[in-house]
This record gives C-alpha cells, sequence and structure tokens, in this order.
C-alpha cells in the first residue's frame, strides 16, 4: 500500500493523481522543461524568403526599479494570449523581452538608498556612482525577469535586451549621430519644464497637470514717474523679483495713456517698460466697454485678470514668447533647486531688499514676498483661485519653468512628426491629406498604423499635429551619456574658416567641414550671446570608426573640447526598442547576442503588435513611430492595442513611483 502523498507531491505512478493541485511544486517542472526544450525560441526567416508568417511582440521593457506589478502582470498576461495563439498557429513567432534603464526613476531610488545610510550622489565619483546604480539594476533586472518565467510568459528569453546593454548602446549612438550630422538634433538656451527635486529638465509629455488649491494675489508696481501705480494679478508673486516688463492689450483705453512709461518694480527697484502685447486678457469690464463678443466677455480669465501682465521670461513659458516679441532681458532668479539664487542669471535689480530673499525657497519666498507687499500697502487683494499646475511624473512636485542649455530633438520637422500622421491608418486620421506636404516621398508603412480602440488614434493624431521639439538631455549620471564634445573659443583665436562657419551660424548650431569630419565626426558651430564661439563634435559609435575611438577623443580632449555631462532621455533609446532589440544597425557587430544577423531585423520589423497603456501614447509610441519611420523608413509595428489601467482603490493608476502597488507575487 502507497504511503500517502503531501499536498503537490508528483504522482508515484502515470495512473495516480495528488488530491489537490499545487502550483508551487509543478510550475518549476513545466518552466524547466519549456527553456530546455526553448518551446518559445523564434528563428528568422531565411535570407530572401517570405515572413508573412513572422508574428512579432516587442515586449514594452519595465524599468529596473523595483519588482513587477498587477500592472505589468495584466498587460504581459494580454501579450501571451496573442503570441500562444499565432505560436499555435504555426506562425513563425517572437516574443522580445527586457527591461529599461529608466534613468531619472532608478536614479532616484538609488539616491533614496544612499541617503538612508547616510550618504549622497555627490560622495562619489561619477563612475562609483553608476556602480551602485548597475548593482541595484541587476538585483531588480533578475527579479523582473524571473517574475516574468513565474507568470508563464512565453517570451524568448535567450534574446532579452536591456536598454543600456552593448546592443542597445550602439543603436543610441547611431542614431543620435544620424540625428545630429542631418541637423535634427540641436542644443538651445530656452525655457524647459524642470524638476527642481531630481534637478533635471523634463518633456513637455512628462508633465502632470493637476488642479491645486491656490491664490491671485493682486499686487500694486508704482509708476516710475510717480505718478500712481499698475495693479498685477499673479498665482506666482515670487517670481516677480525677474520681472522684466509690464504689459497692457493695445486694445485696453489705458494702453495710450501708457505709451512710453515706465514701471519701477518694488523689492529690485528695477525700471521695465510697459510694453502693448495681444496676448495679455482684457478684464471683463473693459471687454464689454469695447463690445467686444461673449467669447471675451465670458473668458474665465477676465474676471480674475486687471488687464497688466508682470512679464517674467525666465520663469514662465508664456511670458517667455512676449519677451522673444519685444526683445526683453531675461532674469533667472531661481537654482535648480528651486530656491531664490543670484547665481544664475540674476545680476540687475540685487538690491538690499532683494538679498533678503536669497536662498529662501520658492515657497517660503512667495510668503515672504506677499507679507512684503502687505506691510507696505502695495497688496491690493487675495482671491482663492485653484489652477491647474505641471507637476513631475516621477517626483510628482511642481515643475518650475526654467532657463536653461539643453539638447532637442527637431521632431517638428516633417521627417518626424509628418512622417508619423502619414503612418496613420486614413480611416482613423480622418483627413487623408493630414501631414502630408507636397514633396514628401512615399514611404512603406504610409497610412498602415492602426489603434485599437479606435479612439486613441485621435490622441496620436493631436499629439503630432501640435508637437513641439522633444527636450533629449537629462542632468543626471545614469544613462546614455551625450555623445557630443565642444569647447568655446574667442573669435580672435578661432581658425579662420570656423569664424566665418559661426559668423553664417549665428545662434543656430550649423555644420562646417574640419579635420574632425574628416575623421568620421560630425562638426558643427554657432555663435554665443557674448561674441564666443562654440564648436560640437559628436562621436559616432565606436565600430564605425574603425577602432580609432579612443584616438579621437584623445585628440579632442587634448584640444580643449570636453564631453556633455548630460545622458539622453529615458525615452530616446525606448523610441529605437524596435530596432535596437534587433540589432540595427549593424547586427554583424554582435554576433554572439545576434548570430541570424540581418535576418532577424529582416524578420521582426515591422513587428505586428504593441501592446501598451494610453498614457505613454506621446511619451513612447510616436516616438518609436517617428524613429523607426526616419531610419528604416518602416513602421515599428502595424497594430497598437491600448488596453484599460489597473488602478488603486482611489482610482489613480499603479506605479512604483507612488507606492500604490501590489506586486505580482503579493
Amino acid at each position: 500500500m502507497e504511503e500517502p502523498r503531501t499536498q503537490g507531491e508528483a504522482p508515484t505512478s502515470a495512473g495516480t493523481l495528488a488530491k489537490s493541485y499545487s502550483p508551487a511544486a509543478s510550475e518549476p517542472e513545466v518552466r524547466e522543461a519549456w527553456a530546455r526544450y526553448r518551446d518559445f525560441h523564434a528563428e528568422p526567416a531565411e535570407a530572401g524568403a517570405s515572413v508573412e508568417d513572422a508574428f512579432a511582440v516587442l515586449i514594452p521593457p519595465p524599468n529596473v526599479t523595483a519588482a513587477l506589478h498587477l500592472g505589468h502582470a495584466f498587460n504581459n498576461t494580454l501579450q501571451d494570449v496573442l503570441v500562444r495563439y499565432h505560436r499555435m498557429k504555426g506562425d513563425r513567432t517572437l516574443w522580445m523581452p527586457g527591461t529599461d534603464h529608466a534613468g531619472i526613476a532608478t536614479q532616484t531610488v538609488v539616491e533614496k538608498r544612499l541617503l538612508r545610510q547616510g550618504k549622497r550622489r555627490t560622495d562619489f565619483s561619477r563612475s562609483a556612482f553608476i556602480e551602485q546604480v548597475q548593482a541595484w539594476k541587476d538585483e531588480y533586472e533578475t527579479t523582473i525577469l524571473g517574475q516574468l518565467s513565474e507568470m508563464g510568459c512565453s517570451c524568448d528569453f535567450d534574446r532579452t535586451r536591456f536598454t543600456m546593454d552593448p546592443v542597445c548602446a550602439d543603436a543610441v549612438r547611431e542614431a543620435f549621430f544620424r540625428l545630429f550630422d542631418d541637423g535634427l538634433v540641436y542644443r538651445g538656451k530656452r525655457l524647459v519644464n524642470w524638476d527642481p527635486a531630481t534637478r533635471t529638465a523634463l518633456a513637455d509629455d512628462e508633465v502632470e497637470m493637476r488642479d491645486v488649491p491656490g491664490h491671485m494675489w493682486y499686487l500694486r508696481y508704482p509708476l516710475a514717474d510717480g505718478d500712481g501705480f499698475v495693479t498685477v494679478a499673479t498665482t506666482r508673486p515670487e517670481t516677480m523679483l525677474g520681472d522684466t516688463a509690464i504689459a497692457i492689450n493695445p486694445r485696453d483705453p489705458r494702453a495710450a495713456g501708457l505709451r512710453g512709461r515706465s514701471v519701477r518694480v518694488p523689492i529690485t527697484d528695477r525700471l521695465v517698460p510697459i510694453v502693448e502685447d495681444d496676448y495679455v486678457v482684457l478684464p471683463t469690464a473693459v471687454a464689454e466697454e469695447l463690445g467686444l463678443g461673449p467669447e471675451a466677455i465670458n473668458d474665465p480669465k477676465a474676471a480674475l485678470a486687471t488687464g497688466f501682465l508682470k512679464v517674467t521670461p525666465a520663469h514662465d513659458p508664456n511670458d517667455w514668447e512676449i519677451g522673444l516679441r519685444h526683445e526683453l532681458p531675461v532674469v533667472n532668479v531661481m537654482a535648480p533647486d528651486g530656491s531664490i539664487s543670484t547665481e544664475h542669471g540674476w545680476s540687475d535689480g540685487v538690491t538690499e531688499e532683494a538679498r533678503g530673499f536669497v536662498g529662501m525657497s520658492r515657497e517660503d519666498a512667495r510668503t515672504a514676498i506677499v507679507a512684503w507687499f502687505e506691510a507696505r500697502g502695495l497688496l491690493e487683494s487675495v482671491r482663492d483661485h485653484d489652477h491647474a499646475v505641471g507637476h513631475s511624473y516621477r517626483s510628482h512636485v511642481p515643475i518650475e519653468p526654467y532657463l536653461s542649455d539643453q539638447w532637442y530633438v527637431r521632431v517638428t520637422d516633417d521627417r518626424l512628426a509628418g512622417s508619423a500622421l502619414r503612418s496613420m491608418d486614413p480611416d482613423q486620421r480622418g483627413d487623408e491629406d493630414a501631414g502630408a506636404t507636397a514633396d514628401a516621398p512615399a514611404m512603406s508603412g504610409d497610412g498602415g498604423l492602426r489603434f485599437f480602440p479606435d479612439r486613441y488614434a485621435k490622441t496620436f493624431r493631436n499629439w503630432h499635429e501640435n508637437i513641439r521639439d522633444w527636450c533629449i538631455s537629462r542632468q543626471l549620471w545614469w544613462g546614455h551619456r551625450i555623445p557630443v564634445w565642444s569647447r568655446v573659443v574667442a573669435a580672435e583665436e578661432a581658425d579662420a574658416a570656423i569664424l566665418e562657419a559661426a559668423r553664417d551660424a549665428g545662434d543656430e548650431m550649423l555644420a562646417t567641414e574640419s579635420d574632425w569630419t574628416a575623421r568620421g565626426c560630425a562638426h558643427r558651430v554657432r555663435m554665443l550671446g557674448d561674441g564666443t564661439i562654440e564648436e560640437t563634435v559628436c562621436v559616432p559609435r565606436p565600430a564605425t570608426l574603425g577602432g580609432h575611438a579612443d584616438a579621437v577623443v584623445n585628440a579632442l580632449e587634448a584640444d580643449g573640447f570636453e564631453q556633455d555631462p548630460d545622458v539622453l532621455d529615458t525615452w530616446f533609446s525606448s523610441a529605437l526598442w524596435p530596432l535596437s532589440t534587433l540589432g540595427w544597425p549593424e547586427p554583424a557587430a554582435h554576433a554572439d547576442a545576434i548570430p541570424e544577423g540581418d535576418r532577424l531585423l529582416e524578420t521582426f520589423n515591422p513587428s505586428s503588435v504593441l501592446c501598451t497603456a494610453r498614457e505613454i501614447i506621446t511619451l513612447w509610441v510616436s516616438r518609436m513611430v517617428m524613429f523607426n519611420r526616419y531610419f528604416e523608413a518602416e513602421l515599428p509595428f502595424r497594430h497598437v492595442f491600448i488596453h484599460a489601467m489597473i488602478q488603486d482603490g482611489h482610482g489613480q493608476k499603479m506605479s512604483k513611483s507612488l507606492g500604490n502597488v501590489k506586486t505580482v507575487r503579493e
């Protein structure tokens, strides 16, 4: 007689079964068999053979910040259903797994861990800190891949990629170099979305708008001639330290009497002009007096407006545009941490009164400045006012419009945004000519991109029709370091050809021929505001320099060039995921990882379906479409399936950074 089996024990013979099923006992054996027989391994088609039976799904790579949560489980279950179905049909099926380095998010969690140990990032050298992050990445990548396996995900784990591994790093270098060489990457000083907690720039689609309770303060600014004052309305009194003008709408009846006059900004004692600009909202009473239509009279902003706008070009994007139109000076009164500072562009109007606010946080400065105005009878009134404030999608603190030199991709170029629009299925695009230009050549995949459900196609279209250039530089250490070396030289010390090119360039980056371009690099110059010349050299991926990459870099640094300290936005490498995972641009350079060479890319790009959530249509889907079409003239995928999101009990999305997740194991 057989001894009774414990729960989950394997049957002692083919004819007997355990009384109850224990997944923990049986699943490891099943997973081991799947791995041993490589059941989920996908082979590309032979060169020149048909790829009509190819079906590929590239996993949205989870961030190596923490373990997988229920949102990942849901997303991966949907993908698994698709790939298992096509595999059973006999299709050549690839489910490509991998992980994302997640620059800001991963660096932030590692810095928090160091803080608990009484250490800061700045206590380490750059390389030593990266070692700390690498250790974190190794730990959580192992956890994540193990969880995918434990969930039974039928990925081809032989092909696992990481967005900073050598294969993907090559793709990033190649893409950046091509964009730089083609004039689609540039550096410029402009207002960016600045996260004072992580101290880095953010792209527009990394900013989350939230309604917050606040106030509208009405502040009096004396006219310079002592004949009265003007009243401005603001939700951000702390920025008045950087005011460089007062604006009034030219249709305002008061404009004529104020034309050519000036205002003396309180605290800074700065003399600023009154300028006329159509952007200024007319107060309701003025709109009625002028007989304007209901749109102007009923504008919610009109009910709050005084007709006078304090203009702070360094701290508000609308004011920045006004400043450009009227050639106003730009005074940045904040440090990267959001505190009031005279060290980052504020030299005019630093009075003794003003120095009293230096070093304060922006919140404390707001309170102190309001109190200063009130004590001197210059606070006319205050009203409760709820308004939308941009917050960092990572740190969740209010972002600060901040003047900074950053790198951008010119996604407004028709070769990127226009191409993305032309990729859309005409039925979903709504306008067969959307994004078309007279000289835009036909491209494989035009009209071939379709969204499920249909409604998300509108999000994609609206984004590209109103897109702004993409800020890609991040003030971090963890990530793909920008492969650009720069130096600034005095005009009189510059080579004659460089000087001539810089004069032609003005403040735009202009390509020039030089010894550096003869060595395979791309060289651009621009004239800076102080009359000096900035030279910028982009170094391509090492393989294209025939083993001389180190020599080129050494020569640059010996000549006074320094590598840019910033890293690329995480989404730059993620945008290349459909290409980099398959070995682009040169699979043969990574024969150990991709022994099939070009066949893998030829078989599985475009892939079949992208399965993701609506929140990253702009962050990720858009950029994959633009990059894949620009670099390979192909769609990255044909179908985009947008699924529902797992939310917590308060209706918020589950997010590692919000701390409201349930892990897969939980």
